[in-house]
Parts: structure tokens; C-alpha cells; sequence
């Protein structure tokens, strides 16, 4: 049985950011704020071990275009009210439109952390994602040691799910293991 994928708009606005499906245009800006923000990024992604370059993430955005496009991965860039400043990223990961559930991922640049634009984004993605999409079931995941991230979930009314044991490798150091909180937040 085929389920049928429903139309996400490529562009949203919140009360304080614009969050846009990523283009290879956006490969300045996105090595920018990556660059950065790698002292802190490291810690948590595997993607920001090294720096990008504008050649890279030209490539990276190009295959994020089509992955939105496709319905994927609908990645988002996260940008002040009239698109100058890139500001992060967020967007629906891990999709499975058979539930329909997903994933909610963020990151911040440095310059812009503390001011509460990953929580509003993600409170915006969630209330799109169940009242507008239906979806049944979505996901915020975090490292353990990333105390913001699990705040954002927590102050998002997501429930603990589970605190998976030895799930991935720790991003910054191979040679050892991290856990993995899952929250979530149901309908």
C-alpha cells in the first residue's frame, strides 16, 4: 500500500524567524555559521568534526534540496525575519510516513544560542506536524550531557521515552559510546 505524502510548504514563518528549505545560494552563509559554531557543534553532530567549505556544503544543499523535494528529509534553514542571517537549522528527520512519525533535529549558531530560537522553531515544527500534517508521532533525540536540548523538549511538553544505552558514538571521540534520550510527543 502506498500512502500518499502530503504537500510541505518549503518556506515558514514564526513571530521571529523565517525557516526555509536549504539551496546550494545558501552555501556562504551556511559555512559561516558552521564554522564558527564548531567549538560547540562538535561536542554533538557528527556532520561538524571539520570545517566546511563553500564547495561542500554547496554539495550538502544541493542533496538537502533534493531530499526536500522528494519528501526525504525535510531539512530546514533557520533565518532572521527577512533572510539576511542564517541563524541555524532544524527540520523533520528520520521520516516514516506509515505512522506518519518523525523527527524534529535543531542546531544553533554560537552567535545566536540562549535567545530561544531552537525551541521556537521546534514548537512551531511540532504544532505544523500534528495539526496541520497529522502526524501521529514526533521525536526530539539528544545526548544525555546536551542538557539545552533536553529542556527544549521538556518546556515543549514532549514525554521521555527511553534512555537508550550505548546507542551511537560519541561524535567528537569514536573510541567511546553515547546514550541517547528519546522524547516524544503523541497523538
Amino acid at each position: 500500500m502506498t500512502v500518499p505524502l502530503p504537500r510541505v510548504p518549503t518556506e515558514f514563518r514564526t513571530a521571529r524567524l523565517l525557516l526555509r528549505a536549504p539551496c546550494p545560494e545558501d552555501a556562504a552563509a551556511q559555512v559561516a555559521a558552521v564554522n564558527a559554531s564548531l567549538p560547540e557543534l562538535r561536542r554533538w553532530m557528527h556532520w561538524a568534526q571539520e570545517p566546511q567549505t563553500l564547495e561542500g556544503a554547496r554539495e550538502n544543499l544541493a542533496r538537502a534540496a533534493d531530499a526536500y523535494a522528494s519528501g526525504e528529509n525535510l531539512r530546514l534553514l533557520i533565518w532572521n525575519p527577512d533572510g539576511t542571517e542564517l541563524i541555524g537549522s532544524s527540520g523533520y528527520h528520520s521520516l516514516d510516513w506509515r505512522v506518519p512519525k518523525w523527527e524534529i533535529g535543531y542546531w544553533i549558531s554560537t552567535a545566536h544560542t540562549g535567545h530561544g530560537y531552537a525551541q521556537e522553531a521546534a514548537q512551531f515544527l511540532t504544532t505544523y506536524a500534528l495539526d496541520t500534517l497529522g502526524l501521529r508521532r514526533i521525536e526530539i533525540r539528544c545526548d544525555p550531557l546536551n542538557g539545552r536540548s533536553a529542556r527544549i523538549a521538556q518546556a515543549l511538553g514532549y514525554r521521555l521515552d527511553a534512555h537508550l544505552v550505548n546507542d551511537d558514538v560519541n561524535a567528537a571521540d569514536h573510541s567511546t559510546l553515547r546514550d541517547t534520550l528519546v522524547y516524544s510527543i503523541t497523538r
